[in-house]
């Protein structure tokens, strides 16, 4: 079991289970499981996305948003990105991760690293498009009691601050003891 058992992550739970490879003998890598990513790309996706948990899951660092998987990074120069539509050009594809990258599912598989681009440049799409695919991941959740980062929400209508639920004083519109404007 992990955070993301909902059931917009499974095609992405099954893919990820069926490549794992449990951690055996000393102390547990990654959850108990093989690290499928390489160092550099975990830390280029920290990098690109600071604000978000990596969740390692069956030995993949994952980004999710309300509990639904929004970008993987996989190997040594794969980042898999979910998204309502394929990512615009000059982006640079990576190799396809079948099933999931097959047409219709979703995900689109690109090249942490952009060499064809400038580096401040290839920073900021994918960036972009991180956040982007972040916020499609959350807009495919049915939970409303949190926000896309995964932040409780206030119910609406319900009022706020710390004299929330307390009923006036009897003595509500009197100076008390000092209170109040000098003169």
């Amino acid at each position: 079991m992990t955070l993301l058992d909902l059931p917009q992550n499974t095609a992405l739970l099954d893919l990820l289970q069926q490549q794992s490879v449990p951690q055996g003998g000393g102390s547990p890598v990654d959850g108990g499981w093989e690290l499928h990513t390489h160092p550099d790309l975990v830390e280029r996706l920290e990098d690109l996305a600071p604000q978000w948990p990596v969740l390692a899951t069956f030995g993949v660092p994952v980004l999710a948003a309300k509990g639904i998987a929004g970008v993987v990074a996989w190997g040594t120069g794969t980042l898999l990105v979910r998204l309502p539509e394929a990512p615009a050009e000059p982006l640079e594809p990576a190799r396809p991760f079948p099933p999931l990258t097959d047409p219709g599912q979703g995900w689109y598989s690109l090249c942490p690293w952009q060499s064809e681009l400038p580096s401040a440049e290839s920073k900021r799409l994918l960036t972009l498009l991180i956040q982007h695919a972040l916020s499609y991941a959350a807009s495919l959740s049915e939970d409303d009691s949190i926000d896309w980062q995964g932040r409780p929400v206030q119910a609406p209508g319900r009022p706020r601050g710390k004299a929330w639920g307390r009923r006036p004083g009897k003595d509500k519109g009197r100076r008390q003891g000092g209170h109040g404007r000098r003169r």
